[in-house]
């Protein structure tokens, strides 16, 4: 049995499911942190199978959709310079801003491209010297120290059309807020196994201990999180809080120290605004003094925006957990995939875009 039978063996789904029904004598609410987690999740239709008394809210794990509304509006700017290639991830493109989405852009001229990775954006600015070469990075942790390396070998090259339009965010402070907001529900975290993988998770623990909330790092089959819920459930019956490693093939408490380190040498940390969420201190990161000059903010100097929500669109209640997408009025209606109100539509790891995709309108929005 290959490691992606043994992560979906429906045999051992089955053991997991009965054996969380039979440990959770209380209703427990989990949240999981990735977007990729809430994806499989939705997916493989989880949540419905697990017992009445466990239940799982969808968290802000999706770096697209957090993306607030202000950045996106100066990529749309920097883009329309025609001195200016801009090449991002193929879900950012899709993102609304204040006016359209940067296929609006590209359709009305800018040199817009998709890449796969900041490396193929600095390929880009070696071909074209004359141009001007912006790669709009957004992104938790994990894609953090792709995007340090690529302004690293910038700098060794001194290549001076190429820069960054960082929209990096950091997971830990996001838990904290979600714990501090009025009303919050969740008894216990799925923490993010592909951040930790990078990061380690000594940085949750600190809030595991203060907000007394268990947080079990999962991957993303359903055999990796069903352990994770196993896991989380069995500390709140027994009142224990702490850090919980049950995705262990790939996360160390350590991390990775090669990552951190050059992560750590590029960037620091820095207030962030997140998209339907507010302004969250030392929440995201930016570059240090040092690499300014790669900097596409202060490049092209462009200012901030005053752009607002839909009033229609509740993605920032899908993404603290307070709604469900089936929750909102304009979800399968008024907000579809084709015509998205809000990024948790869009991204390939939104919540809403998940439950679209594979069916969960049965309480609310489309039939």
């Amino acid at each position: 049995m290959s490691a992606m039978e043994r992560a979906r063996d429906p045999s051992r789904v089955r053991a997991l499911l009965e054996t969380i029904d039979r440990e959770a004598t209380q209703p427990w609410t989990i949240m999981e942190v990735c977007g990729g987690q809430t994806h499989a999740i939705v997916r493989f239709g989880l949540s419905e199978q697990l017992s009445e008394r466990v239940e799982l809210l969808h968290g802000p794990g999706c770096p697209v959709c957090v993306t607030p509304i202000e950045m996106i509006d100066r990529a749309h700017a920097i883009a329309l310079d025609p001195s200016v290639i801009l090449c991002s991830y193929g879900d950012m493109l899709r993102v609304p801003g204040s006016d359209g989405d940067l296929l609006s852009c590209r359709a009305r001229g800018a040199d817009v491209r998709i890449v796969y990775s900041p490396l193929d954006a600095l390929a880009l600015a070696r071909k074209n010297p004359t141009r001007q070469v912006v790669f709009f990075a957004v992104g938790f942790e994990t894609t953090a120290p792709a995007n340090a390396m690529a302004v690293q070998a910038a700098a060794r090259e001194r290549r001076d059309n190429f820069s960054v339009l960082s929209s990096h965010v950091l997971v830990p402070p996001s838990l904290a807020s979600i714990m501090q907001t009025p009303g919050c529900r969740v008894n216990a975290f799925l923490g993010p196994g592909h951040v930790c993988t990078v990061m380690g998770t000594s940085q949750y623990e600190a809030i595991s201990r203060i907000f007394r909330v268990p947080i079990a790092i999962a991957g993303f089959e359903p055999v990796d999180l069903l352990e994770g819920v196993l896991a989380a459930v069995r500390q709140l019956e027994q009142k224990q809080a702490k850090v919980e490693i049950t995705y262990d093939n790939a996360v160390r408490r350590e991390g990775n120290a090669l990552a951190k380190k050059t992560l750590e040498d590029v960037f620091e940390v820095c207030d962030r605004k997140w998209r339907g969420v507010g302004l969250l201190p030392k929440s995201g990161l930016r570059l240090r003094p040092e690499y300014h000059r790669f900097d596409a903010e202060r490049r092209f100097e462009v200012g901030a925006s005053r752009a607002a929500e839909s009033p229609l669109c509740m993605s920032g209640h899908v993404l603290r957990g307070i709604k469900k997408p089936t929750d909102c009025p304009a979800f399968g209606k008024q907000c579809t995939p084709d015509m998205p109100l809000g990024a948790t539509m869009v991204s390939s790891e939104g919540a809403c875009a998940a439950y679209f995709r594979f069916g969960r309108r049965e309480l609310g929005g489309a039939a």
